[in-house]
């Protein structure tokens, strides 16, 4: 089968959805398909890449890491013509998602959307954020869905949730696979040795982008007050991005810094030798449509004390295989943390527990679902997309009003200062 892959964020972008098409992408080849994937241009690309089409892009879009893909170049039409895919598969509904929709479209063929972000929690890199946006972030993806064939939800949650905004489209649950054997074997004592973590420590850890959206303020005051009661417990930290600068003031300000350990953003041996330097795994992000690094921490043996949200509630049974929690409390969360580290015999039962949750999860099981998903559609007709008069369009034609007026008060209010001088 020849599967079009279709993303505006792709390696070396770290990240869950550049991950995601990057992990389905290789077990697909792996199984003998041939995947083709169309991805934004970044710096320091990786050499001799297969089957990979870059688009021009807007490198660091906003002042972040991401890169803003611009739609497909006509010449890409003949790389496409050529490749005569067999199934589209969008990864977001917006840039390079809708050049997948008129792929598609043209060629008359099936086209999967993957729902992979809760957009409204990200609005905060859009300067001119207000709640039109907002509600444009949330209709985008709606209407973009039910112009689709079939819509993957990378958890349960999503899939509620999809539903309750209008999402008449087909759903399947498809979580992001993982390779247990990438991470259920590392070497803790070595990550310890190599981060300064002494090897008696009771270690919490957090793996992610370190991002407005992942509620980290919240984490690390959480996990520092922790810390303040149990002195040989320290905090270590995977991962790159704007909000470590408030982890480190926040451990700063409670006389806990020199037990922080930030490592930066980590792959392959490095990451699962991580996870195994970890003896709980601390989560507090509600922006979260699926629970991969959970899943990957549980491989390794490694209770989670999360926030009841989506994605971490498909992930964490609350006594089983952590602690889940249904209140924002720091004291509560603190106190979750404390429980784990005095879990004594309990805690064998908690990492075993751990273990089996993550086998669920395992890369070749979700591979086999997202095939189910493209072999059910190959044999039907695909839908007839009414584009024009769709939710899609009428979203984004609200999103280009709201510019246009926040355009007109930029000019206005330049306008007026410059009358002050």
């Amino acid at each position: 089968m020849n599967v079009l892959m279709v993303t505006n964020t792709y390696l070396p972008h770290v990240g869950g959805v550049a991950r995601s098409v990057a992990s389905f992408t290789e077990e697909l080849r792996r199984r003998g398909h041939r995947v083709l994937v169309i991805a934004p241009n970044y710096d320091d690309l990786p050499q001799g890449e297969t089957d990979v089409v870059r688009v021009p892009a807007i490198t660091h879009f906003n002042g972040t890491e991401f890169s803003l893909s611009l739609p497909v170049p006509v010449a890409l039409t003949a790389a496409i013509e050529a490749f005569a895919p067999d199934v589209v598969h969008s990864h977001h509904p917006f840039l390079l998602g809708a050049s997948a929709l008129r792929v598609a479209t043209i060629r008359n063929v099936p086209l999967v959307f993957t729902h992979h972000t809760m957009y409204e929690q990200y609005t905060h890199y859009v300067s001119a954020a207000s709640e039109v946006v907002r509600n444009f972030a949330v209709h985008l993806p709606t209407g973009y869905a039910n112009l689709c064939d079939h819509v993957i939800a990378p958890s349960h949650s999503v899939e509620e949730l999809l539903k309750e905004r209008g999402v008449s489209t087909p759903i399947r649950v498809v979580p992001t696979g993982i390779d247990p054997d990438r991470f259920a074997r590392g070497n803790g004592e070595a990550a310890r040795a190599r981060y300064g973590i002494p090897a008696g420590a009771f270690v919490v850890g957090h793996v992610g982008r370190l991002a407005p959206e992942k509620n980290l303020p919240f984490l690390a005051r959480a996990v520092a007050a922790f810390m303040r009661e149990r002195p040989q417990a320290h905090f270590l930290v995977v991962g790159g991005g704007p909000a470590e600068a408030d982890i480190r003031s926040i451990f700063e300000q409670n006389g806990v810094l020199e037990r922080l350990h930030a490592t930066g953003p980590l792959e392959g041996q490095e990451l699962a030798d991580a996870y195994h330097a970890m003896d709980v795994f601390a989560f507090a992000s509600r922006s979260e449509t699926q629970g991969m690094v959970l899943a990957e921490a549980m491989t390794a043996g490694v209770p989670v004390v999360a926030l009841d949200a989506p994605g971490a509630s498909d992930v964490v049974e609350d006594g089983q295989n952590g602690r889940l929690l249904s209140g924002e409390d720091e004291a509560e969360f603190a106190a979750a943390l404390e429980g784990i580290a005095q879990a004594g015999r309990r805690r064998r039962k908690l990492v075993e527990n751990a273990r089996d949750t993550a086998n669920a999860f395992s890369l070749e099981h979700c591979a086999e679902q997202l095939l189910e998903v493209y072999e059910g559609l190959r044999s039907a007709k695909p839908r007839a997309r009414d584009e024009e008069n769709s939710a899609w369009v009428a979203a984004g034609r609200m999103a280009e009003a709201e510019w246009h007026i926040w355009g007109s008060r930029l000019r206005a209010a330049y306008r007026a200062v410059v009358d002050c001088f």
